[in-house]
């Protein structure tokens, strides 16, 4: 019997901002260690004897850099499916069994979020171990983290009956996110864990549940993988077929209903990294409990997170505080009020801002641009295009371009025109005209690409050929 990992890599971690972005969230990001939390998520689960290769279910928008991520650790993924939107966790669940039962009828999913970080692996596997044994047996098992405190941020589980065998229980209740009191009451009881987030079933066993207790998420989840198709390296769920299905989580649709849920108590240094002030509680802290990242000085700080991304943070005296910065933005927040960061986020979509959507350093599958000014007729970006890769051949109607090499060797298509640029060499794209970028070297191309004109919008890229699949994206 093999496990599936289901890595689900939805969600934008707006409490993580400026950091974390629509287009960067916080799971692709290396928050905790120097790899991105995703790329820790799937390490955990590479062991073949138990193990199949991993299946990532994520947005459109993320996919490529999904994919690089998964390239750089050397792991290549079951599949990696494209949600048209998002729908919560039930309906993913139920996309990823009705796939992996087409590779193995017996087919037991782990369904793993990829934000979360576990500091104690053999206490993850032990837990995975016992939770795959109650799963064989018709168990919905999910995992209890044993509190470490009254947290509030967390929903809770009621522990029932001790199950045979093993250290699997019942499931009393499920709780929602409680008050500090409540919390605190909780703990001096006993017997409550977080909700982690973390769940084990048979793929057959899940649908089943989802016949008798969600059953619109069932047939619409089972209408989007037979009515989906390939793209690339990727498959696509029926848009249509999808956006049908409910958005609701595993817990409501399924655990609070079945009478077959279990959970496993483990302590496994585990958090979901929803606020900075999670960072700060696992992080390693100087002798007057400040962690820092980056390029920082600090004199008499006390107690605080302080990252530094692209510019230097000098702090004097601070206490108690969380400072980001990130070249485009600085957030300053008191510890005790870093949740309260996603409200400045809407705050800052509905003033029709873009600081909430991207960085100024934007991945592409073929690199990243990053844009250094603007004004009202032009916009200066440095483009990085990585060995081997070519952006798409593509036209604007309402800007021109200028290349500049700043180093490597650049293959540059202007109209019918196919030449070499070195360093310190450039070419003009006039408005209109058809033109492509390739590195067809071993080392980065860097570029920088002056647009002058009207509008510099990304959605004024007409595409005629691209190596990427892509149809009316961003550049």
């Amino acid at each position: 019997m093999k496990v599936f990992p289901v890595i689900l890599s939805g969600g934008v971690g707006s409490r993580l901002w400026p950091t974390s972005r629509a287009l960067y969230p916080k799971q692709l990001l290396p928050l905790v260690s120097e790899r991105a939390m995703l790329q820790e998520t799937a390490d955990r689960v590479t062991d073949s004897s138990v193990f199949a290769a991993p299946m990532i279910i994520s947005n459109e928008e993320h996919r490529f850099i999904i994919a690089a991520q998964m390239q750089e650790l050397g792991m290549a993924s079951l599949v990696h499916v494209l949600e048209p939107m998002g729908r919560n966790t039930a309906p993913a669940a139920a996309v990823a069994a009705e796939i992996a039962l087409t590779h193995d009828k017996d087919a037991v999913l782990l369904i793993l979020p990829a934000d979360h970080h576990i500091g104690d692996q053999a206490a993850f596997r032990s837990a995975i171990d016992e939770g795959t044994k109650l799963a064989a047996d018709g168990r919905l098992v999910t995992f209890g983290v044993i509190p470490t405190g009254p947290e509030t941020g967390y929903g809770y589980i009621k522990e029932g009956a001790v199950l045979e065998g093993g250290r699997g229980r019942d499931v009393a209740r499920f709780v929602e996110k409680p008050s500090a009191e409540t919390a605190q009451d909780y703990l001096n009881e006993g017997g409550y864990y977080w909700n982690a987030g973390i769940f084990m079933f048979r793929a057959d066993q899940i649908l089943a549940e989802m016949a008798e207790h969600c059953a619109d998420i069932r047939t619409h989840a089972a209408e989007a993988v037979k009515s989906g198709a390939k793209d690339y390296d990727f498959f696509r769920l029926d848009e249509a077929a999808f956006g049908q299905c409910p958005s609701d989580s595993i817990d409501y649709a399924v655990m609070e209903h079945t009478k077959s849920a279990a959970v496993i108590p483990v302590d496994m240094d585990w958090s979901d990294i929803g606020s900075w002030s999670a960072l700060w509680e696992i992080g390693q802290k100087d002798k007057a409990g400040n962690v820092l990242a980056g390029d920082v000085l600090q004199l008499d700080a006390e107690n605080s997170y302080i990252r530094a991304e692209n510019n230097l943070i000098a702090a004097v005296g601070v206490k108690d505080l969380v400072i980001v910065e990130t070249g485009d933005v600085m957030m300053i927040s008191p510890r005790d009020r870093v949740q309260d960061v996603k409200l400045l986020v809407k705050d800052i979509a509905s003033a029709g801002r873009s600081e909430h959507h991207a960085h100024t350093k934007v991945y592409r599958p073929w690199g990243f641009y990053e844009g250094l000014d603007q004004g009202e007729t032009h916009q200066v970006k440095h483009l990085m295009v990585k060995p081997g890769a070519s952006l798409s051949l593509q036209m604007h109607h309402k800007r021109s371009e200028h290349w500049v090499v700043v180093s490597g060797e650049a293959e540059v298509t202007v109209g019918d025109k196919v030449q070499t640029l070195r360093a310190n060499e450039s070419v003009y794209i006039p408005v209109e005209t058809k033109h492509r970028l390739r590195n067809l070297t071993s080392e980065p191309l860097s570029i920088i690409e002056v647009q002058t004109g009207a509008y510099f919008g990304e959605d004024d890229i007409v595409r005629f050929d691209d190596v990427y699949g892509r149809v009316a994206e961003e550049n």
